[in-house]
């Protein structure tokens, strides 16, 4: 089932805060791996909102596992088909991000969307984080293509560190040409990451100096 609240709330909610959005006929048609800059947690719910409803089919987020202990955030996540993984060195890490692995891997192979923060974290400072390779791996074994999205101004409402958001109409969101890997070959990886950070910096308009 595709998020109702996605489809038929959220749109009319986001108005509050989002300005504008460029790019929708980007999206393909079929799965795909959407990586995005992160600043904010509006992020996290922000993305799905506006992709959903313009593809019609679910899409799956990437979590930090530590938001899954909350049992109000953890109903919401796993209502909403979340991936939780692991973004410290915790003794299970491994365990964790296989299984994330996996489960991404079929709801791809499924048809459907899956998310992923390539930074991991959301930045504290605005400026671009240095990227890890679980997006470009998932897409090499999944057989399909990387869209770039750049988002500005959430975290002039929600930054690191607050808890409630401002009402301001701050967030632009930009959809880029999908990106099929030229290689899926490891070796190929921190390249591949850093072409996509590198699209979604130009985005932007910023560097990506990693």
């Amino acid at each position: 089932m595709v998020y109702p609240l996605a489809k038929h709330i959220f749109p009319n909610l986001f108005k509050v805060w989002v300005r504008k959005v460029d790019g929708l006929n980007n999206l393909p048609n079929g799965p795909f791996i959407a990586c995005m800059n992160h600043s904010s947690f509006i992020d996290d719910l922000l993305v799905p909102t506006i992709i959903i409803p313009h593809v019609n089919k679910n899409m799956h987020m990437y979590v930090n596992r530590k938001y899954f202990n909350n049992i109000i955030l953890r109903t919401f996540l796993n209502w909403g088909n979340s991936i939780p993984v692991e973004v410290y060195n915790a003794p299970d890490k491994k365990e964790i991000n296989d299984k994330a692995f996996k489960d991404a891997i079929h709801f791809l192979k499924k048809g459907e969307i899956v998310g992923i923060y390539p930074e991991g974290h959301r930045t504290s400072d605005g400026e671009l984080q240095q990227a890890r390779n679980g997006a470009v791996k998932l897409a090499a074994s999944a057989k399909v293509p990387i869209v770039p999205i750049a988002i500005t101004g959430s975290r002039e409402i929600l930054p690191k560190g607050k808890s409630l958001p401002k009402l301001k109409r701050t967030i632009t969101l930009t959809i880029g040409k999908p990106i099929t890997l030229k290689s899926t070959a490891p070796e190929s990886f921190n390249n591949a990451t850093r072409s996509v950070m590198k699209e979604i910096a130009a985005l932007l308009g910023k560097e990506y100096r990693f």
